[in-house]
């Protein structure tokens, strides 16, 4: 028995990566008792078991598959599934609901739905079949669907969800990770939802490297404070009091050093006296007059008298 390989090397189709009591599994055929690589990828062992995860590649279905779809037509009880690579996907009615529905079953699922389903069985003929009845299984809300390499979801994923619950709870979103290469994310904010992104195209592209896990979790760290600070809100400055000084302390009396420079304050005019006529006043002409014209008639009297 005998290993030809370190641990997540990368090796290329036709490699010899061991030989004995081996078996062999995805991305490796066996041949005469030796095992050999069927890609380009990273080899693994787990036991006795030896397979190859593939850098690059389009997805091929497999039972038992997670994956995440937008259905693309309605026909009688099946809708059609776009879960990309070169397989289109079905998905009957039966298979996603409790009976009886209704006749139109677009009342449950309408086209560009996107929905997270199972594969069940896989026909290279027909194409993959789908299942909706599954654990979290269903149509997905909101959020928005990253496409990576389907190569690279099981770095994505981690041992155990390892990498994928650490993203979560780090950044505290929803994901819904299909082995088709496309992954539902719904974040609380734009910032965190950027984040997330950065997160998995980061593993994307360094998939084959060691540490990976770690140095994702110290980035995320760092840039989630980054998103804290940024949003607390500033401090309010309080204004600063300005002591207003008494007016009784700088205001100083003036007092006049000589009698020149004090107004002396004018006198009072005096207004003219206004004669007073009385009524009594007033008669003395007119009795004058009357005694003058009695005196001229009884002069006039005494000259015709005369005269005569």
């Amino acid at each position: 028995m005998a290993v030809y390989f370190q641990k997540r090397e990368v090796v290329v189709p036709g490699q010899l990566l061991a030989e004995g009591r081996y078996r062999s599994s995805f991305g490796t055929y066996d041949e005469d008792g030796k095992i050999f690589s069927s890609l380009v990828g990273l080899a693994e062992l787990r036991g006795n078991t030896v397979k190859v995860v593939a850098l690059e590649g389009a997805y091929i279905p497999k039972e038992g598959d997670l994956v995440i779809g937008t259905i693309t037509l309605v026909a009688g009880n099946n809708w059609k599934i776009n879960i990309g690579g070169p397989y289109g996907a079905s998905l009957h009615a039966n298979n996603a609901l409790r009976r009886p529905y209704s006749d139109d079953i677009s009342e449950y699922m309408d086209m560009g739905d996107v929905i997270a389903a199972e594969v069940i069985a896989f026909d290279r003929g027909s194409g993959p079949f789908l299942g909706m009845k599954g654990r979290g299984l269903r149509v997905l809300q909101g959020g928005m669907i990253l496409e990576v390499s389907p190569a690279k979801i099981p770095r994505i994923i981690g041992r155990r969800g390892s990498m994928i619950n650490m993203i979560n709870d780090h950044l505290n979103i929803e994901t819904m990770v299909g082995q088709n290469g496309r992954i539902w994310i719904r974040a609380s904010s734009t910032e965190v939802l950027r984040l997330a992104i950065k997160a998995f195209t980061t593993i994307e592209a360094q998939a084959h490297t060691s540490r990976l896990t770690d140095r994702i979790s110290e980035m995320l760290v760092e840039e989630m404070a980054k998103i804290k600070s940024s949003s607390e809100p500033e401090e309010e400055i309080e204004p600063e009091e300005v002591k207003v000084p008494d007016a009784s302390s700088e205001v100083e009396e003036t007092i006049p050093e000589t009698p020149d420079e004090v107004e002396s304050e004018p006198e009072p005019e005096v207004e003219p006296e206004l004669e007073v006529v009385t009524e009594a006043e007033e008669e003395k002409p007119a009795e004058v007059e009357a005694e003058a014209e009695v005196k001229e008639e009884e002069d006039e009297k005494q000259t015709e008298e005369v005269s005569e």
